[in-house]
């Protein structure tokens, strides 16, 4: 397998978790590099489910190493808790599992601010998570976040918390919020610092060491492409960079050392959170939300579902550098006929052929459609590529071709069984 990146093409919820598990068996490290708890990776496995916030979806696979490199912003006390759940779950979370001591906290005044800002937003509010992940990056972006390696100095840690917290209060006072208790917080993140010990390391140095071994590292993404920082649906985007690129400066691994980018899609396409999904159509949603799915796992909010919009992830393939797809929820269009697929935009009389930066335009944006033959019947418990019916086939292999990369992997359901590789 080679050393892979794996990002979402679309607007995160693409169903990465399942994809990672499935490629960690091929694996010796997995590796997350950006984002917080704020992401939801969902696995289903022996008939378990589990969602992961933090921690790389490895974690479910025995003799896999599993790292949370220096691009994450981490909640100690969810990590913990997360960490607690596994093992009652019977995961085994010890020397499997790495902190880079360079990672950034996500402290409680941080969710408390994102809140406020959140709530002043009115109708043009970005649809947060409010886990504090948004703050949490600009306290690092101003050089004045507090990170793993000051947890594991009390002392320290105690005194620079001491400041912030006198800082944040005077701010949420100013908000009208309740002031936080330092006393409480610096106790709580002492504790989980101190549970968090033993797996604390210099990981960039791990991960090279891992290199000149010849170890396989898979590289986790969190959320999609579309609510990168810099290339995404901006401003209702995430603090960081879920593009390919994150994946270098979040791990400390260096580009040249990279072998491939795998790009996940949905066959159709959804949303969580505010702005614009050119695609969105109330039915397709309505028919999703009935079967149970599209919910989100890391808000249990319903998604807001579209067709397949191959301008978007063909740009995304741009983007990233993909050089294969994998393809999931294939089973979710099973009763659906016709299929609509976006081959392109409208604006104002124009054509375009890539999304626009500004979020404005993209949303006066009307999708041009191209429709194909549904396949009326399931796929659930195909198990080979050549048993899908043609229809699923065609479907699948048009959507390779407007996007611009090679189909390798097609999931018809959330367990490993439903994967088909190519």
């Amino acid at each position: 397998m080679a050393n892979t990146i794996l990002v979402g093409a679309q607007w995160g919820d693409e169903g990465k978790g399942k994809i990672i598990d499935v490629l960690t068996g091929n694996a010796d490290v997995v590796v997350r590099s950006q984002g917080g708890n704020n992401a939801g990776h969902t696995v289903i496995h022996g008939g378990k489910k589990f969602v992961l916030h933090l921690i790389p979806s490895g974690i479910l696979r025995a003799r896999k190493i599993c790292v949370i490199g220096n691009g994450v912003v981490i909640d100690p006390i969810a990590l913990v808790r997360e960490i607690d759940v596994l093992r009652g779950l019977g995961v085994k979370a010890g020397k499997n599992l790495l902190i880079s001591d360079c990672a950034h906290l996500v402290l409680p005044y941080h969710r408390a601010l994102d809140e406020q800002r959140e709530l002043r937003k009115g109708h043009v509010k970005i649809g947060t998570t409010k886990r504090g992940i948004g703050p949490a990056y600009g306290d690092k972006a101003a050089r004045t976040g507090l990170r793993i390696a000051d947890l594991m100095q009390p002392e320290l840690f105690s005194k620079k918390l001491n400041a912030k917290m006198r800082e944040n209060n005077s701010i949420l006072k100013a908000l009208g919020a309740k002031p936080i208790s330092f006393a409480k917080v610096n106790a709580d993140f002492l504790d989980a610092g101190e549970r968090l010990k033993p797996f604390v390391a210099n990981t960039v140095v791990y991960l090279h060491e891992a290199l000149k071994a010849g170890k396989e590292i898979l590289f986790e993404g969190a959320q999609g492409t579309f609510l990168d920082i810099d290339h995404g649906t901006y401003p209702y985007v995430t603090s960081s960079n879920t593009t390919a690129g994150g994946a270098c400066t979040g791990s400390g691994v260096p580009p040249h050392r990279m072998d491939r980018v795998l790009g996940v899609m949905k066959a159709y396409t959804t949303r969580v959170g505010e702005g614009s999904l050119p695609t969105e159509d109330a039915e397709l949603a309505d028919m999703l939300h009935e079967m149970g799915r599209e919910f989100g796992a890391t808000t249990g909010r319903a998604r807001r579902c579209g067709w397949f919009d191959a301008v978007a992830t063909h740009y995304a393939t741009m983007i990233n550098g993909i050089d294969e797809i994998a393809i999931t929820n294939l089973d979710g269009l099973d009763t659906v006929d016709p299929i609509k697929v976006c081959v392109g935009y409208k604006l104002d009389g124009k054509k375009l052929e890539v999304p626009p930066s500004d979020s404005a335009q993209l949303t006066r944006c009307e999708p041009v459609y191209e429709e194909l033959p549904g396949w009326k019947r399931s796929t659930e418990r195909v198990r080979k590529v050549s048993d899908l019916p043609k229809e699923a086939r065609d479907y699948v292999n048009k959507i390779a071709e407007w996007t611009g990369a090679r189909l390798t992997i097609i999931s018809v359901g959330p367990s490993r069984g439903q994967t088909l590789i190519l």
